[in-house]
């Protein structure tokens, strides 16, 4: 098919979608006036170097005494199942009327009509395409929008000069961005502005959210005074903080330059190589830069990019389109540059591809004669770049842990100028208490590092007295609704020495009527607290995987968006153990002091391997309860909205999830994205994250499902699982017949047996473990390890071969000895055979066993 004028070219999931109209052969024979509007799916070819056409489709028009005519093309939202499609704004012009129709495209080539409209003037000005998919324009000054959901023309009350961008903001929807004439204050005097106050403030900028219909001040994005010289605008993020719009977004102007502006304020600026700059579109590449290649005009481009300032990349003339996606499949963003070419005819004939790094093909190389030399080239440079990049980072590490151990040595000896400075002045030295040691946790542990000192040392220095171990680090009590929640904060060297965790409240008063045990249950929580990207481990010589592309909307910053091939790492390594006790029982004696020990089974590492176990019973501290500190809601948990989040506590937030029931849900969808659950999560069910972890959100709404907390975790836009932790199945069943009314009939959900895949398979092998301790401590094992060792018959036989026992044969006294020794041995397996067991020993015993494997029996039967 030949390249004519009406071509339109659109990246889409790695492929280029190249569109065009004409009239079929057999239609220009008849006569018939139907255009076709045609789609060839075009990919990339790694072994060739070329594009090949993947698939194709067409869509017949009439169109008879009237034009037909491609408008602009986009990738955009369909409301009604959330999956991103091509979208295609076709004009039909008849004599006096215009019809404009949206065409959708389907991943099987069919065309979709999606809605019409009629006007008597022509687009010109500001097309816009957006999710709806939705039409936006302006006309005679006035802005105009139609969605898909509507149908119908709309209009803006405000008069504007141009919009420079139109996409979704976090927390507003769909905005538009745009210059009108200035609003000056009515209690300004506009005789009092000067010349050049006038040239500045003559324009301004304005926000316009078409969903909530309001207006969005202009200063959060840029200053008013660029106004006069802003042509476009990308806006790489948008979040609220403490109420306040945080934008980062970068603006090409009629000076020719590109100026970087966060939260108001201009931080960079770069000058273009030429005039007349039309639009700016990022790219985020293998190396983690981010790029704007930025269009002209005249049919040039370039690229600025952006490290520690704004700087031209690289620039190419003669450009008929520039567009971003992951065109070889690396996992990340490439430039392809289509350039003109009079000379050939074929589409995508003349091209480029570049991320300026690594990757870097261009059509016209012959790669069929030189093709190791190409791949060699470029796979080298792959790899070696990668080799300096854990290299940096492996260095980096060491870096940091080296400052780490500098940073402990300061405090140490800080720490021992104290105490030296007490037992001189003959003061006595107090250890730092809970708050410092949770600033300076690594102190307490230095203590047990010398477990024999020297007898010189201990003769000669005063006994000092023992340090125990450290085994946890917080104590803390809360009060939710009728039940009493403590919790104990356990180290993590600790904690992955346990197993068998539990808590007991003891009553520390002498009531003599009941017992001094409270009944309480306990639990074993884990959060992530909070993420880091840090630098790998010097251990990790490989190249990361290949990462997903990123969504420029959802970083606080550019710098922190894109860290060099980062890995998350959790930084709270603590978990938590919590009793769950019933309140009102406590509060009959008005005032309470309970004493919170932790019960667990450590674990010790054997030379065969396994672990031996030994109880354990560890004092955690004391609590406190009165009727006065609750009713001035001291314990009460604080689960307040502060802007978009939710402001309470991770000890408030442990505290809600141990009184309350788990429920994990598994959600697929054949047909269409799972945005209705996030919608549904933050509108309806007025959820907000929570700022220590903001994995699981907070319900708002009045009315019984009022703090159940959810946790909706995405594996695909096709399928997810959502957590509830709730107070009762009441709740849970009106949690879930809300959702049933929000998800497509096609839509699947299903109840997952409790844990994750992982956390099962990891609980599975610690369940062998044991059941291979309790075996091997078994008497019959013992018994038959027993017999195995005797040396009569055939292996005794066998050790008659070695020097010691060869001598002693040699005497009639040695022979005689040799004989009783084996007759001994015989009468010992002979026993051994018949051995008998006690009745309550091989009861116990047998209960053990049973008891383990009915464990491992319950976790595979899980995991199945």
């Amino acid at each position: 098919m030949l390249l004519g004028e009406q071509d339109q070219f659109l990246s889409y999931n790695g492929e280029v979608l190249v569109f065009q109209l004409s009239k079929s052969k057999h239609a220009e024979e008849a006569g018939d006036k139907t255009m076709n509007l045609c789609v060839r799916r075009m990919a990339f070819n790694r072994d060739t170097k070329l594009f090949v056409q993947k698939s194709s489709g067409s869509f017949s028009m009439g169109a008879s005494h009237s034009k037909i005519e491609m408008i602009c093309c986009s990738c955009t939202t369909d409301s009604r199942t959330g999956i991103i499609l091509p979208c295609i704004l076709m004009k039909k012009k008849k004599r006096n009327s215009i019809k404009y129709f949206l065409l959708l495209l389907h991943s099987s080539n069919q065309f979709e009509p999606s809605f019409y409209f009629k006007l008597d003037y022509e687009l010109k000005e500001d097309i816009r395409l957006f999710a709806g998919p939705s039409l936006l324009w302006t006309h005679a000054n006035k802005l105009f929008y139609i969605s898909s959901n509507t149908c119908v023309v709309q209009s803006v009350p405000v008069h504007l000069s141009c919009v420079v961008w139109t996409g979704e903001i976090v927390g507003e929807g769909t905005v538009v961005l745009g210059i009108r004439t200035a609003c000056l204050p009515e209690t300004e005097d506009p005789d009092g502005f000067s010349v050049s106050d006038r040239a500045i403030w003559g324009s301004e900028f304005f926000g316009y959210a078409i969903q909530s219909q309001k207006f969005l001040s202009g200063t959060c994005f840029m200053p008013h005074a660029y106004s006069r010289v802003v042509s476009s605008v990308y806006i790489c993020r948008s979040e609220r903080l403490r109420k306040q719009l945080q934008i980062s977004l970068v603006a090409i102007t009629h000076k020719n330059q590109l100026v970087w502006f966060q939260n108001g304020a201009p931080k960079g600026v770069c000058e273009l190589p030429y005039e007349k700059p039309c639009s700016v579109t990022p790219a985020l590449t293998s190396s983690r830069d981010l790029l704007f290649a930025v269009s002209f005009a005249s049919g040039n481009s370039c690229v600025v990019q952006r490290r520690d300032s704004l700087q031209v990349a690289s620039k190419w003339q003669k450009v008929k389109c520039v567009l971003v996606d992951d065109f070889i499949g690396s996992g990340s963003e490439q430039l392809l540059l289509l350039f003109k070419d009079d000379s050939n005819t074929d589409v995508l004939s003349t091209f480029k591809i570049t991320d300026l790094g690594e990757v870097n093909y261009a059509s016209g190389i012959n790669y069929k004669h030189d093709v190791p030399a190409a791949e060699g080239l470029q796979e080298n440079g792959l790899l070696t770049v990668r080799a300096l990049e854990t290299r940096l980072q492996a260095g980096w590490t060491s870096v940091r842990e080296l400052q780490q151990h500098l940073g402990l040595q300061k405090r140490v000896i800080l720490e021992s100028c104290r105490a030296l400075t007490d037992l001189v002045e003959e003061r006595t030295h107090i250890l730092p208490n809970s708050k410092e040691v949770k600033c300076r946790r690594c102190l307490v542990s230095l203590w047990d590092d010398v477990e024999n000192p020297p007898d010189s040392l201990s003769k000669e220095t005063s006994p000092a007295p023992e340090v125990p171990e450290r085994f946890t680090e917080e104590l803390w009590q809360r009060v939710v609704g009728d039940s009493l929640v403590v919790g104990v904060k356990l180290t993590e060297s600790f904690y992955l020495s346990l197993s068998d965790v539990s808590l007991s409240l003891v009553m520390d008063q002498d009531f003599s009527s009941i017992p001094p045990i409270i009944k309480c249950q306990s639990k074993i929580m884990k959060l992530n607290k909070a993420f880091s990207a840090l630098a790998v481990s010097p251990s990790q010589i490989e190249p990361p995987p290949k990462k997903m592309k990123l969504d420029l909307h959802s970083k606080n910053d550019l710098k922190k968006e894109f860290p060099k091939r980062s890995s998350r790492i959790q930084l709270d390594g603590a978990k938590t153990v919590t009793a769950v006790t019933s309140l009102s029982p406590l509060l009959a004696f008005h005032r309470v002091c309970c004493v919170v020990l932790l019960h667990a089974r450590k674990q010790n590492h054997q030379n065969d391997g396994l672990q031996q176990s030994k109880k354990i019973a560890v004092l955690c501290g004391k609590i406190l309860l009165s009727l006065e500190d609750i009713s001035n809601g001291r314990y009460s948990i604080k689960m307040l909205r502060d802007n978009s989040y939710c402001t309470g506590s991770m000890e408030d937030i442990l505290a809600v999830l141990a009184v309350s029931v788990r429920f994990s849900f598994q959600i697929v969808s054949c047909d269409c994205t799972l945005t209705p659950v996030s919608s549904w999560l933050l509108g309806e069910m007025e959820c907000t994250p929570f700022k220590e972890c903001q994995d699981n959100i907070f319900c708002h709404k009045a009315g019984d499902v009022h703090g159940t907390i959810f946790n909706w975790a995405l594996k695909n836009p096709f399928e997810g699982v959502l957590t509830i932790f709730c107070r009762n199945l009441t709740v849970l069943f009106q949690c879930l017949h809300s959702l049933t009314r929000v998800l497509p009939p096609s839509c699947s959900v299903k109840l997952l047996r409790s844990g994750s895949k992982a956390v099962l398979t990891e609980q599975l092998s610690l369940a062998l473990e044991k059941e291979m301790f309790t075996l091997k401590n078994s008497p019959f094992l013992k018994e038959t390890k027993a017999g195995n060792s005797l040396t009569w018959g055939n292996e005794s036989g066998k050790k008659i071969n070695n020097a010691p026992l060869a001598s002693l044969l040699d005497t009639e006294e040695g022979v005689q000895q040799f004989r009783k020794k084996l007759q001994k041995e015989r009468e010992e397996s002979v026993q051994s055979m018949n051995q008998t067991l006690n009745g309550a020993l091989y009861q116990k015993t047998a209960l053990k066993i049973a008891e383990a494997q009915l464990s491992s029996d319950m976790i595979v039967w899980r995991l199945a």
